[in-house]
């Protein structure tokens, strides 16, 4: 029997070996070139260009797959959709789960003119403890509806959320964002619920130990050796802090919304997306992609969903909104959002929205003014929705 074709290569591998090894004729210069052969090796300049892992990435970023983008036409084809992209999403985010029983430990109760603001944690075994301010207005007895407010980045987490203007920094923040949602909202009539996410505020400790390095990278990558998904579990605290809402008896159970700036922007699309309580949002400075972020220096961890850019991108996350009502503000000097991706983003949006015959729910608030929480449509959107009767 003749010997099969692999056992030939070998065989003769192994004899230039043992003959190179016993001083044989085969050099091991010799070997090496043959070795080289068998790759097509070519001449080249000593200082051939390599591109780099910057240019590499931002290549990949382009020609994401996205495979999992709505391409349906009825609204029962984005229902299956949205269950398949969502089931997808949450298996990219770990699927995050909140606890099912806990406790709240009350700080403080601050009695200001027209509301009062009680400072929480919710503790559970296991799990970390999420901070929360919640507002409940003083001139009516409720029930009333509830308005999840989510803070972006910054040292102070919630805190400039709920209008805790006690501090100067605190207050500096606010006034530069239009920043105390929490606060404008509970004067609108609402309870409002201002959590506070990792790494941020009381959550972030002792800021210089991360040095220089930004604390969202540097969580990320500390998680994910874990196994964990920075992103995911500040969407499992934000789902907890509605299990919460919902359990007290001032709220109304079925009025829920849910808005943020930047990153709470970014939050409360995931949240909304994530969870059908949520009936109206406002998603105000986070109209852009990942796709494009990711081709610019970009490091933020609690924003990293790995492997998204296989399946969809911030549209699709946003496509499971539909076909309940969502605002997006823009500002007109916002740097961080790119006109052009943002109009891709939209119409990609719009798909879900138009099967369901929902174009005028998917709303845009074009303001004049630079990366900020603006607030005049939405408020109005918010009274709307969740004020009707």
């Amino acid at each position: 029997m003749k010997p099969h074709k692999s056992t030939i290569a070998i065989s003769h591998e192994r004899r230039r070996f043992l003959r190179f090894a016993a001083g044989g004729a085969l050099s091991m210069p010799v070997l090496l070139r043959e070795t080289a052969a068998r790759g097509q090796e070519t001449s080249a300049p000593s200082q051939s260009p390599v591109p780099s892992m910057h240019d590499r990435l931002k290549a990949d970023a382009a020609a994401a797959p996205l495979r999992m983008q709505f391409r349906g036409r009825t609204a029962d084809d984005c229902r299956v959709w949205q269950h398949e992209f969502r089931v997808k999403l949450l298996e990219l985010l770990k699927n995050p789960q909140p606890p099912s029983k806990w406790t709240v430990v009350r700080e403080v109760e601050v009695r200001n003119e027209d509301h009062i603001r009680e400072e929480l944690l919710l503790q559970s075994d296991g799990m970390p403890t999420v901070p929360l301010h919640v507002l409940r207005p003083t001139g009516s007895p409720g029930p009333w509806p509830v308005v999840l407010c989510v803070h972006g980045h910054g040292p102070f987490g919630h805190d400039p959320v709920a209008g805790k203007d006690d501090d100067a920094a605190v207050a500096k923040a606010m006034a530069e964002s239009n920043y105390d949602y929490a606060r404008q909202l509970v004067r609108e009539g609402f309870i409002t619920a201002a959590p506070c996410l990792t790494p941020f505020g009381r959550r972030l400790g002792d800021r210089a130990a991360y040095g220089n390095q930004d604390p969202c990278a540097v969580t990320f990558i500390r998680m994910q050796l874990l196994g964990r998904v920075l992103m995911g579990e500040n969407l499992r605290d934000l789902l907890w802090t509605l299990d919460y809402l919902q359990s007290r008896s001032d709220v109304k159970k079925d009025r829920v919304g849910c808005v943020g700036l930047s990153y709470g922007g970014r939050m409360t699309m995931l949240t909304a997306g994530a969870d059908e309580r949520v009936r109206v949002a406002v998603v105000s400075g986070a109209l852009n992609v990942m796709q494009e972020r990711i081709a610019g220096h970009y490091s933020c961890g609690a924003q990293v969903i790995p492997g998204l850019l296989q399946f969809g991108d911030i549209p699709e996350i946003g496509s499971l909104i539909a076909p309940r009502p969502c605002l997006w503000e823009v500002g007109s000097q916002d740097k961080l959002i790119d006109p052009s991706w943002a109009e891709a983003a939209l119409e990609r949006m719009r798909r879900a929205y138009q099967a369901f015959r929902a174009v005028p729910e998917l709303r845009v608030d074009r303001f004049d003014g630079g990366h900020r929480w603006n607030g005049q449509e939405a408020i109005a959107l918010l009274r709307a929705v969740l004020h009707r009767t």
